[in-house]
């Protein structure tokens, strides 16, 4: 367990380095130190470390971590690897209410903060988990419950496409690249707004570890240990919907890192207990956005890809693979 978190920091580490580094605009590491410590008179690279790439890679690796321990609890509420944020539709559903929020404010002069924006993402996200309650109560199939969130996804997508293309507003066009999945253009006052909302929700998602435990296990175990277990779900979709929100309101919806990150994980340490599996998924996830992001503006720079087209593309074969590997598990 150790070398497994020795290996996931190490791996970070590398990985801030190199987001630092590496851009449409290369700066040397010397160059990067002296701007962290004050040793540099070129103000132009201290502006690009300190005020563009510093708040991004914060925002990658926090929000990264942040949606992969979103995914991990709707995981552990659905008892399935399938289910994500993403794939349930509630990122899409958040996002919905995030861009309805900003062109209405814009529209009638107001601006909305980092704390609105997550409040609205947050109400999208608990509208969209409670139709997917409601049709979990009716239907015991995954499938079909997979399908319902997919389709969920497609609708509160499309409306947002066609709010953001007759918005009439000027202040509306940065709306579509956020609405397609970026980390860009988040500010150190969002970093902090982020790293508040996180650090409370993985806090208590730490003190739900035990109950998480048992609840894997199943309901009748977790009941028979005295866990309460209407409540205990109804905290598992709170939290997971508050993280996820998070992502939203400043990075819009990034695909697949809820699910593929939890399950590589699990693979990587080999146990399914939440004590074990919150910290890795958060720096899973981190490191996942961060190598996500990486490639996202510098593959093709100075042209930048949506990060969701990079997680998609990097997160889309391992869902692929954990259907393979529950069909594989069926046959035997």
């Amino acid at each position: 367990m150790i070398a497994g978190y020795a290996v996931l920091l190490s791996f970070l580490f590398l990985l801030i380095i190199l987001n630092i580094c590496i851009g449409s605009v290369s700066i040397p590491l010397k160059e990067v130190a002296g701007a962290l410590f004050g040793g540099s008179s070129d103000s132009t690279v201290y502006h690009i470390v300190r005020d563009i790439r510093i708040p991004r890679l914060s925002a990658a690796a926090i929000l990264g971590g942040a949606l992969a321990v979103s995914g991990l609890l709707l995981q552990t509420f659905f008892h399935n690897p399938i289910a994500g944020p993403y794939v349930l539709g509630v990122s899409s559903a958040a996002k919905l209410f995030v861009a309805l929020t900003l062109i209405f404010s814009l529209r009638f002069g107001m601006i909305t903060d980092s704390w609105g924006m997550i409040l609205a993402a947050f109400l999208g996200s608990m509208v969209s988990m409670l139709f997917i309650l409601f049709v979990a109560s009716r239907v015991r199939s995954m499938s079909i419950l997979i399908i319902c969130g997919v389709m969920i996804g497609y609708i509160c997508s499309a409306v947002t496409d066609i709010a953001v293309t007759f918005a009439d507003d000027s202040n509306i066009v940065n709306l579509h690249s956020w609405s397609l999945g970026s980390f860009s253009g988040i500010s150190r006052e969002n970093d902090l707004v982020a790293a508040i909302v996180v650090a409370f929700s993985l806090a208590f998602a730490f003190l739900l570890s035990k109950p998480m435990n048992a609840y894997l296990i199943g309901e009748i175990y977790a009941s028979n240990l005295g866990v309460n277990i209407k409540r205990f779900r109804v905290f598992l979709v709170l939290l997971s919907g508050l993280l996820s929100s998070c992502v939203t309101a400043f990075a819009g919806p990034v695909s697949f890192v809820g699910i593929a990150v939890p399950h590589l994980m699990r693979n990587v340490f080999k146990t399914e207990k939440p004590v074990v599996m919150i910290p890795a998924c958060f720096f899973g996830g981190a490191l996942f956005c961060l190598l996500s992001d990486l490639i996202a503006r510098s593959l093709f720079a100075p042209a930048e890809l949506s990060i969701s087209t990079v997680t998609s593309v990097l997160g889309a074969p391992v869902v692929i693979w954990i259907l393979f590997s529950r069909a594989a598990g069926r046959e035997r």
